[in-house]
């Protein structure tokens, strides 16, 4: 929603930083119960529990980027699930930590029925009597094992699946910690430990992905015998539900920065040495940056180096680089400090996340791809992948929205890819033309996509992904729905 003047991100850190009462409770944290909550649920009067603490909003009100009326939603409540929905990305701890005013009081927990043999532990019944059902709503359990030689330590993931991937693990060796987490559907597997004894920053992971078994294979730094892997740390050896991981991040160094069209740029970010990532296609991540004392954070799409590198002779991808199209709002707070970063400097990189699933491409004949200013980025790697490996593909037709032709990234690259492959056609539309401009003009209509969205043949597989500002995204797809069609033809990507 539009803020008022003086209600920006800016204003928000400046008023934290100014030591006036932001809770009421003149910096004291207090337990708080849950008929106590839901009495805090009026504006001048709004405390909201996140994860188990309790923030007092009513000061954030005015310069919540999504309006009063959705904080309210939250009001004397526990928002935890709401606020997963919208943005689970957003480092409330730190923008509402002058906000804090305690701790959700735990309930003792009681059995129903006393003179019962199970024993309850907080709430929480041992995993052996788990109903059934439950355990069974997940896949099956991975589990790991490990082996050595004199100078080699390969540790071995069982994930008992089929569909795995390079992109499917990813691997961070921090300070003492090793971490590896393994994406098998929506859940996420975790190995992390200490390692008993110190390995060297480079390794490798390969995959054998018919029997869904993953290999890292880590190089000592002195030769010898290890008695144990090293100590388990936190949610080691554990299966969780994706939506309940927090978010991971290391240090990625700013390696090349140049401009894609007037006001946006094209950044290259070099992973650690001691991290494997691969962002699947279709997938964000996010990256972080301290300003004025608090994390801001923010989702982008990672892109390929260019739209045309991947159609001269094969090149063995280097997956130490990851690459972003990202515009520049001067009057913004994140980006204009993205633009001031010098080469060298470092930026907090997440691990990826996403609903969009490669599987759609099976069998596809006809892809179209609606995008609008810098909803391009996710276009970018779909491109590539479909026009480099899907054998059935017949057509793919890009639909790109701006204001003017200034602002269109990469045309002469887009129109070099539509000139050398016969199967890819671009249609540009500008919503602020210049009078010389001959291509289509105003913005995104029933009667542009009827005429754009044409299949190649009565009953060809067909898939349109959308994916530009909010409101273009939302409209485009209620006209995707009226122009009949399916939920599985069409899919939106919302960050």
């Amino acid at each position: 929603v539009p803020l008022k003047q003086g209600r920006s991100l800016m204003d928000w850190i400046r008023l934290t930083k100014s030591g006036k009462d932001l809770t009421g409770l003149k910096g004291r944290l207090i337990e708080v119960t849950e008929e106590e909550l839901k009495k805090h649920n009026k504006k001048d009067d709004c405390w909201i529990c996140i994860r188990g603490f309790i923030y007092n909003v009513s000061p954030y009100m005015e310069y919540h980027p999504g309006g009063e009326d959705e904080l309210m939603k939250a009001a004397g409540s526990d928002g935890t699930d709401l606020f997963d929905q919208v943005h689970r990305w957003v480092n409330y701890e730190s923008m509402l930590k002058e906000c804090l005013v305690g701790r959700m009081a735990v309930k003792p927990a009681v059995p129903k029925d006393y003179h019962e043999e199970k024993k309850v532990l907080n709430g929480m019944l041992p995993k052996s009597q788990v109903p059934d059902a439950l355990a069974k709503e997940g896949p099956v359990s991975p589990s790991y094992d490990w082996f050595q030689t004199d100078s080699l330590v390969t540790i071995v993931i069982y994930t008992k699946q089929k569909d795995v991937n390079l992109d499917s693990v990813i691997v961070d060796h921090q300070y003492d910690s090793f971490r590896a987490e393994t994406i098998i559907k929506d859940y996420s597997y975790l190995i992390h430990i200490e390692l008993s004894h110190a390995i060297q920053e480079d390794f490798s992971v390969r995959v054998v992905a018919n029997v869904g078994k993953i290999e890292i294979v880590l190089k000592k730094k002195e030769n010898t015998s290890w008695e144990c892997l090293g100590h388990p740390l936190e949610n080691h050896n554990s299966l969780i539900p994706k939506k309940d991981t927090g978010l991971y991040y290391r240090r990625c160094q700013l390696i090349s920065k140049e401009d894609a069209t007037h006001d946006t740029k094209l950044f290259c970010l070099m992973l650690p040495p001691s991290t494997h990532l691969q962002v699947p296609i279709g997938q964000h991540v996010y990256l972080k940056l301290t300003i004025a004392g608090t994390e801001i954070v923010k989702p982008y799409t990672p892109v390929s180096a260019s739209l045309l590198s991947e159609f001269k002779e094969p090149v063995i991808p280097n997956n130490k680089y990851i690459y972003f199209l990202i515009k520049i709002y001067p009057a913004g707070l994140f980006t204009p400090e993205l633009d001031h970063l010098q080469i060298g400097d470092f930026v907090s990189v997440s691990n990826p996340e996403g609903n969009f699933k490669i599987s759609q491409f099976q069998e596809l004949e006809d892809l179209f791809l609606l995008a609008a200013g810098t909803g391009f980025t996710p276009m970018v790697k779909i491109l590539n992948y479909a026009l480099t490996n899907i054998s059935s593909l017949r057509k793919v037709k890009l639909m790109f929205f701006n204001k003017t032709e200034d602002d269109i990234i990469w045309r002469s690259q887009l129109e070099k890819l539509a000139f050398k492959d016969k199967r890819f056609d671009v249609e540009f539309v500008l919503s602020k033309p210049t009078s010389e401009w001959n291509g289509k003009r105003g913005h995104i209509s029933l009667d542009l996509l009827s005429e754009f969205l044409k299949r190649s043949s009565d009953k060809s597989k067909v898939l349109i992904c959308i994916c530009g500002p909010m409101p273009f995204t939302e409209q485009g797809m209620r006209m995707l729905h009226d122009l009949n069609f399916s939920k599985d033809e069409i899919h939106g990507f919302t960050a």
